[in-house]
């Protein structure tokens, strides 16, 4: 079985030799993305595996439906960079990879212990010799109620987390976990809103979640509420967002992914032109926090999603199923 695999980081390397041999699957990397100017480097394999950065349109997928392959996998566990509607028309299958939710649910905890002991302005402040206190008052978890807008793997994973703070936890989620109801309390979306104090996203995008934050939502919120997503962008309405900061109203905000990042995130742009206008204005305020979506960057993630590529394009060739396959 040949597989191609674009965009590879050299940090995957390894897990790509571990699994390509455990798989008796021959792995051919390439480091481009995936795209319509390198999707003829696919001709001759039989599967393909990619980044959550590549671009797979319709006429990536027409390709290579003409190339004869029909399937492919995500080593990123969203897949909104896949037109789904084109694939299924295709008839092309395609997967996504799933990995330990720590990495995460890790990182979403350590973006809210930032925001409210305002870490930003107190490291900026100590790079100029600024020592002093005024305006660095954070406040204490356990005082706080924290709101996990989504509770699957993640999001439960970071209730679990903050569960040791002794803070109040809210949860929101249409489809409640009921392993949770020990540690958080479910409420609907307007008391979800109204009542934390910090608001961690960790919901899917989809149409129903499009911009769940925005400027209805946001108006419920206490003032100085926190807003922390390491989820995807297009879960908040980021200009409502920017209005909500620059009139004082949100007390923090830590995003580790940022509209139109395709083509920013993963790459050294101190010589480049980035052309993001909301980007710009984020990270200007002092209260913003701005990861390059990084939150399940670990050892232990990276191999994880390496592994169920790998093992989600083998089970397709051989049995035209995934335990991983996505549909439209």
């Amino acid at each position: 079985m040949n597989i191609i695999a674009y965009a590879v980081r050299p940090d995957e390397i390894d897990a790509i030799n571990k699994y390509a041999t455990l798989l008796n699957l021959h792995v051919e990397v390439v480091s481009e993305p995936l795209s319509a100017t390198t999707v003829d480097n696919a001709k001759g394999f039989d599967g393909v595996i990619f980044l959550g950065l590549c671009d797979v349109n319709r006429s990536v997928l027409s390709s290579l439906n003409q190339m004869g392959i029909k399937y492919i996998a995500s080593r990123s566990a969203g897949y909104n960079n896949v037109d789904m509607k084109a694939a299924d028309e295709f008839g092309i299958k395609v997967s996504n990879a799933t990995y330990s939710p720590h990495c995460v649910a890790d990182f979403a905890v350590m973006m809210i212990l930032m925001s409210i002991r305002k870490l930003k302005p107190m490291m900026k402040r100590n790079d100029a010799h600024d020592y002093a206190l005024e305006g660095l008052q954070g406040k204490e978890m356990k005082n706080l109620t924290i709101g996990v807008l989504g509770t699957g793997r993640i999001g439960a994973q970071t209730a679990h987390n903050l569960s040791g703070f002794g803070c109040k936890i809210l949860g929101y989620d249409i489809f409640p976990n009921n392993d949770l109801y020990s540690i958080l309390t479910y409420v609907d979306l307007e008391t979800f809103m109204r009542e934390c104090d910090v608001i961690t996203i960790h919901a899917p995008l989809l149409h129903s979640t499009k911009h769940i934050i925005n400027r209805d939502s946001l108006s419920l919120t206490k003032p100085g509420v926190v807003i922390v997503n390491c989820a995807r962008a297009e879960l908040i309405d980021t200009d409502a967002l920017i209005e909500f900061i620059e009139s004082g109203h949100i007390g923090a905000a830590a995003l580790d992914v940022f509209p139109d990042e395709v083509g920013i995130i993963h790459k050294d742009n101190r010589m480049n032109l980035v052309n993001n206008h909301r980007l710009s204005i984020l990270n200007s305020h002092h209260n913003v926090l701005i990861t390059p979506h990084a939150a399940f960057y670990t050892d232990q993630a990276v191999s994880d999603m390496v592994e169920v590529s790998l093992r989600s394009i083998k089970s397709f060739l051989e049995t035209g199923t995934s335990h991983w396959e996505v549909r439209p």
